[in-house]
């Protein structure tokens, strides 16, 4: 009886087990991220994943999806430049652009790279922690109130700010006729949104904004603008003296599972991109060049006169059809020289 008993309850258990192991998470799934929270590669610079979206709901527009997807105005525009802004129409595949190179800086605080419009943040981690990297789109200065270049910390963190009008912001009211109020209080008219954090270049700040909508874009008077619900995010987990490095890269080149990956973004003030950009590039490409592979830089050339924004490998360069597509490489192999 006893024995029967026990054999019973081992055919159930053996019944039992592969159920209840299959219904335990695998260690070899990935962990489930927030969004716009990578883990850092181990090899390589990319985080994220390209995707794509159908449109379900009527009153969508591309800002709605870019705002759901962690993208800003320019990157949804320019990955899909024939999808109506405002009325993308239900059924319609949208682009969504969310694989990103790391900046070519020191992995640490926060990067602002002004040519992506996109912030990068580098929280510190606990020992077992895995390390990662998070990112957000931005707004930056607009022509003629350009977002600084450098690097500089974080020196205080402002929840409800009230918004002082620069001098700049009262001479326009009064060409127009108007007065300027000294001073605008937390609410719903205040442009710094519910937080600030006053970075070390006097008189700019990373802040929210009551206009998402223009996230992505150049529309602020130098100071980096992010999404109300990003920007509460990190607000506390930025301390005072947090570096923070704004910088300008155009251009940014990748690795995954040895293929090169090119990223050209419009430069900023410019019609084309500088040779140094160009230069610094292909020096990045040759630095981790190991195989000695002659790339195509009559495709890198397209590349940069494209500059969408999205990521593109780049391929060894074939044979030369014509003398034309020879001259190409030669210009960019002779910068190769010069870079090396």
């Amino acid at each position: 009886m006893q024995i029967g008993f026990i054999v019973s309850v081992m055919v159930s258990f053996l019944a039992w087990l592969p159920v209840a192991m299959a219904a335990q998470p695998s260690t070899a799934q990935e962990t489930e991220w927030p969004k716009g929270h990578y883990p850092l590669p181990e090899e390589g610079n990319i985080i994220g994943e390209a995707d794509t979206f159908i449109v379900k709901d009527y009153e969508d527009t591309l800002i709605d999806i870019a705002r759901r997807h962690n993208l800003g105005y320019q990157e949804i525009v320019r990955a899909n430049p024939e999808v109506s802004i405002w009325v993308p129409g239900v059924g319609t595949e949208v682009t969504i652009p969310g694989r990103f190179i790391l900046p070519n800086v020191e992995r640490t605080g926060v990067v602002i790279n002004i040519a992506e419009l996109r912030l990068y943040y580098y929280p510190d981690v606990k020992n077992g922690e895995t390390p990662r990297v998070e990112t957000y789109p931005i707004g930056i200065g607009r022509e003629g109130f350009d977002t600084p270049l450098g690097v500089t910390e974080t020196t205080m963190n402002i929840k409800n700010p009230a918004w002082y009008p620069p001098e700049s912001v009262k001479r326009e009211a009064e060409a127009r006729g108007e007065t300027a109020p000294s001073v605008v209080p937390p609410g719903p008219d205040n442009p710094l949104g519910d937080h600030a954090i006053i970075l070390g270049f006097d008189g700019y700040l990373i802040h929210g904004t009551n206009q998402p909508d223009g996230i992505g874009m150049r529309a602020s008077r130098g100071c980096i603008r992010m999404l109300p619900d990003d920007i509460e995010s990190i607000f506390d987990r930025i301390p005072a003296g947090t570096q923070v490095n704004i910088i300008n890269q155009p251009i940014k080149i990748g690795w995954d599972n040895g293929q090169p990956l090119v990223q050209a973004l419009p430069p900023l003030g410019v019609e084309d991109h500088t040779m140094t950009a160009i230069s610094d590039a292909i020096s990045r490409l040759e630095q981790r060049n190991v195989d000695g592979v002659s790339f195509d830089y009559e495709q890198l050339s397209d590349l940069l006169a494209l500059s969408n924004g999205l990521i593109e490998p780049l391929y060894p360069k074939p044979e030369p059809s014509n003398k034309e597509d020879d001259n190409i490489n030669s210009v960019y192999e002779e910068l190769t020289l010069h870079s090396s």
